[in-house]
């Protein structure tokens, strides 16, 4: 059974960014001392594992699944059942028999937090996840794009209507900003996630840059320390426990 408090990372579309805020969240979480689950139920798109450089499933014990620990983080995700990255074809009766089994039957142990990665918009497997976590902690992730924080809205709406607090707006690819310049670039717009926490009656909490790719270099899921977006997720980290604090 899950314990401590959920934090439900939610999107209205794929591609924002939505599982590199659930990740990186739990795992500044986990750096601060608290002891933190990641809930990978973004089942049609699971990449929790990929992003956490996992190699190697869960293992059971007395009939009960142990999670995968990784980044100090307990971990599970549709991805450790699916070999080669095969599709994901199920319909809703197995689904939803998964998501029952990711709550109940993990020994999960004593946790501070539970950092949910949601699927994006307000399909089968969200009322699913809505209605067997009752009570939790949104975070809403979106872009400055007019049509992300159009369709964001609808899954802001879904949340606040099944009695879920947003504790607010997470904004993606904010800017642009080139190295040793001063200068931002607003390549996707400005002002869409203001625009929306208002009408959600929230506020908007983080705003984190695209940042230029390094040529012949691997760019990490996990932020390190030193790096720019590692102090902003520590930030965000602080914000989200104050909120619910």
């Amino acid at each position: 059974m899950l314990s401590g408090k959920i934090i439900s990372v939610i999107s209205g579309k794929g591609g924002v960014g939505k599982s590199t805020v659930a990740a990186n969240l739990a795992v500044s979480l986990s750096r601060q001392g608290k002891s933190v689950a990641l809930i990978d139920f973004d089942i049609y798109g699971s990449s929790i594992p990929s992003m956490m450089n996992i190699s190697f499933g869960p293992k059971s014990m007395n009939n009960k699944i142990i999670p995968v620990d990784s980044h100090g983080v307990k971990i599970m995700s549709m991805g450790f059942i699916v070999k080669n990255n095969d599709p994901v074809v199920w319909r809703g009766p197995m689904l939803g028999k998964v998501i029952n089994q990711f709550i109940n039957e993990v020994i999960w142990g004593p946790l501070d937090y539970v950092v949910i990665d949601m699927p994006p918009g307000t399909g089968d497997v969200a009322m699913d996840v809505n209605r067997l976590i009752p009570s939790s902690h949104q975070l809403l992730v979106t872009t400055p794009h007019p049509t992300a924080s159009h369709v964001a809205e609808r899954a802001g709406k879904m949340a606040s209507s099944n009695n879920h607090k947003i504790l607010g707006i997470v904004e993606n690819m904010a800017f642009f900003q080139p190295p040793d310049q001063d200068a931002k670039y607003y390549i996707f717009g400005k002002g869409g996630s203001e625009q929306l926490a208002s009408k959600l009656g929230t506020e908007l909490i983080a705003q984190f840059p695209i940042f230029a790719p390094k040529e012949d270099d691997f760019e990490p899921s996990i932020y390190k320390k030193g790096s720019y977006l590692f102090d902003k997720y520590n930030e965000l980290a602080d914000k989200v426990q104050d909120s619910i604090a």
